[in-house]
């Protein structure tokens, strides 16, 4: 089962739960403390728990802003697969791509884009059409 972000009738699609659940489990692990939610509530309570609503939309594309960039100081072989297991590892183990240089370009969706281009990409389509976001499944 994919998930990604609808915005209106667009979709987004990102990979699995896990995929998505591992961005947010580093974000979290790195950049928050482990306190999930704390630095960037928008993004990791509004918008993990479901969706981000047209007024939280600039503060949102603020808080992805910082994360990406916060996430460029991070070799990749640092991400977080499951915060509640740190044990948990990606599919593809320890076996990362040279193109690979950071946490920052490490999160490649389903359709070969950088998260943090279709998070913009989705940001700006909800502001065109005046829409929130939602995070969802699609069988």
């Amino acid at each position: 089962m994919s998930v990604g972000l609808k915005v209106g009738f667009f979709w987004y699609e990102i990979g699995t739960g896990d995929f998505l659940h591992s961005f947010f489990s580093t974000v979290s692990y790195h950049l928050e403390n482990k306190e999930w939610g704390t630095v960037y509530p928008v993004l990791m309570e509004k918008l993990y728990r479901g969706s981000v609503d047209t007024g939280e939309l600039e503060e949102l594309k603020k808080e992805l802003s910082d994360v990406e960039q916060r996430l460029r100081s991070i070799p990749p072989d640092r991400v977080i697969w499951d915060i509640e297991d740190l044990s948990r590892q990606p599919p593809w183990g320890k076996e990362i791509s040279d193109d690979i240089k950071d946490l920052s370009d490490y999160f490649i969706t389903s359709n070969g884009g950088n998260i943090f281009d279709m998070f913009r990409d989705a940001i700006s389509a909800a502001k065109t059409i005046d829409s929130g976001i939602e995070i969802k499944s699609y069988a």
